[in-house]
């Protein structure tokens, strides 16, 4: 089973190997609201750790999707630019975002566990 680790952005991403699965947390959706649009990036763009890399649309507001990485994207889910709702209902499995192929797997090593992620949460209620 890959870990999942977590970023202050509400970003999670699951590494299998050297390619990431990068997703908004399942807090980061209930503050969006309903999500109407995603916009995704292109698959062989280079993203790096803290980048801009999509973005989400929700009837409250507009937010950037951060890559918690360095890399370049290999895959996108086109299935949630079609039903953006899934990004509310699967927000951690279906409604990923892209996949990234790390550039330094050394970056995660400052990123959240699903533990710490938890509590950085509950801190900021």
């Amino acid at each position: 089973m890959s870990a999942i680790k977590f970023t202050e952005e509400h970003e999670w991403i699951r590494v299998e190997g050297d390619v990431g699965t990068v997703g908004i947390t399942d807090f980061a959706q209930s503050q969006l609201g309903d999500v109407v649009f995603v916009e995704l990036p292109a698959v062989g763009r280079q993203v790096t750790k803290g980048g801009d890399a999509a973005v989400v649309e929700s009837v409250k507001a507009a937010s950037e999707v951060y890559s918690p990485v360095t890399g370049e994207i290999v895959a996108v889910n086109e299935a949630i630019v079609d039903e953006p709702a899934k990004v509310n209902s699967e927000p951690m499995d279906g409604a990923w975002f892209f996949k990234v192929k790390l550039a330094n797997p050394a970056e995660l090593d400052a990123m959240m566990d699903e533990a710490g992620y938890a509590a950085f949460v509950d801190g900021q209620h």
